[in-house]
């Protein structure tokens, strides 16, 4: 079984030769590079402590928390303009706490998680959210700020504190890279650190880590000192982005564990190039899959349109059902997890992060076209 190798395999952190491969759309694989560094972890400088058993108000911990927001903001261009806070509670919990904070907003809607968003506003805010659906009803196509903002053809974005968008839709499998036309509120969570933001048209910006920075557990969030200055006083102080800054991310105790493996992340992507090499391997990973798709003849039918395609989530279908399952199964034969599309979709959706090397995407590439090849595949059950 394939959970047996997992555990067997974690019994030895420098043990890597038998990894599975993982296309798991989140949590999602780590850099092998960092994991002599989470063995450390747990014996922390030389002590008999680990990381995750350090006192956050340590002076051992500080400097690993201050270090881990320092190399977010190198790595990520974050001006002065832009503070930057480590929180909790996932992307889920912002959808509520920008609401809640902010007052009603636009919301751009071009995908599940996008939906989830309008609807935690909607929440707070009954009909004075305002909606603008791009690519129902199954959101095939991406949103891009050339399109412009009308809502549906009712202009009334003037009225709300702020525009949200979701750069990148992990279940469709579309994603919008052009940075928008006005300051916007952005779920970043399953592509950030993947190319390069003019930090000028953002006013918050958020992601769960577990996808293209670390594993699950921290938020990353980069927000504008002057949209923060703008958050309701009436609220629990948790909830409030300005306390947190305040605070230096420490108002009470955080993920120190994960904010450690954050760190480790960072300072490998760092020392391999940045951002620059992070960008250019997203776009060869993604190609060498959609020339795939887009040389099968339609054997493989890509979800997305092709101008609105991710480089995270490839997603795609197969013929028939039976075609799909035996597909699946052959995949997991060879060592590859995660590979079933979102039970919304079916099909299949490989998620290419950036802890996914190239070798796991060739693998992938030759059972496509092996598969493609096998009698029988062209007949659909």
């Amino acid at each position: 079984m394939i959970s047996e190798k997992i555990f067997v395999r974690l019994g030895n952190l420098y043990d890597v030769s038998g990894r599975v491969i993982n296309f798991s759309a989140g949590p999602s694989a780590l850099p092998v590079e960092i994991f002599p560094a989470l063995e450390r972890g747990i014996r922390y400088a030389d002590a008999e402590i680990g990381v995750m058993e350090l006192s956050h108000r340590s002076p051992e911990y500080e400097a690993i928390h201050a270090d881990a927001r320092e190399r977010l903001r190198r790595l990520l261009a974050v001006p002065e303009s832009h503070e930057i806070l480590l929180m909790q509670g996932g992307a889920t919990q912002q959808f509520g706490q920008i609401a809640m904070q902010f007052g009603p907003g636009a919301y751009v809607v071009n995908g599940s998680w996008g939906e989830k968003a309008y609807e935690a506003a909607r929440a707070w805010h009954g009909d004075r959210v305002r909606r603008r659906t791009v690519g129902a009803p199954d959101y095939r196509e991406s949103w891009s700020p050339s399109d412009g903002d009308d809502f549906g053809g009712d202009d009334r974005s003037g009225q709300c504190a702020y525009r949200h968008m979701t750069t990148n839709e992990t279940i469709q499998g579309v994603q919008t890279r052009e940075d928008p036309d006005r300051p916007a509120v952005a779920d970043m969570s399953s592509d950030i650190l993947t190319r390069r933001l003019d930090w000028s048209r953002y006013r918050l910006a958020y992601a769960g880590a577990q996808k293209n920075l670390g594993p699950s557990g921290v938020t990353v969030v980069v927000i504008e000192r002057e949209f923060m200055a703008d958050e309701r006083a009436d609220v629990p102080e948790y909830f409030r982005y300005g306390a947190h800054a305040k605070a230096g991310s420490l108002l009470n105790t955080p993920p120190t564990w994960s904010i450690f493996v954050l760190r480790e992340v960072l300072r490998h992507w760092e020392s391999v190039g940045g951002i620059a090499h992070l960008e250019a391997q997203a776009v060869a990973r993604s190609e060498r899959l959609y020339g795939i798709i887009d040389a099968s003849e339609g054997f493989f039918e890509g979800h997305a349109r092709p101008w609105a395609r991710s480089r995270m989530n490839v997603t795609f279908r197969l013929p028939s059902p039976e075609l799909t399952r035996a597909f699946l199964t052959g995949a997991e034969a060879q060592g590859m997890v995660g590979l079933a599309g979102h039970r919304s979709v079916g099909g299949v959706r490989a998620s290419l992060y950036n802890a996914c090397p190239m070798e796991w995407v060739e693998a992938l590439g030759e059972w496509m076209t092996e598969f493609v090849r096998r009698p029988g595949s062209r007949v659909t059950a």
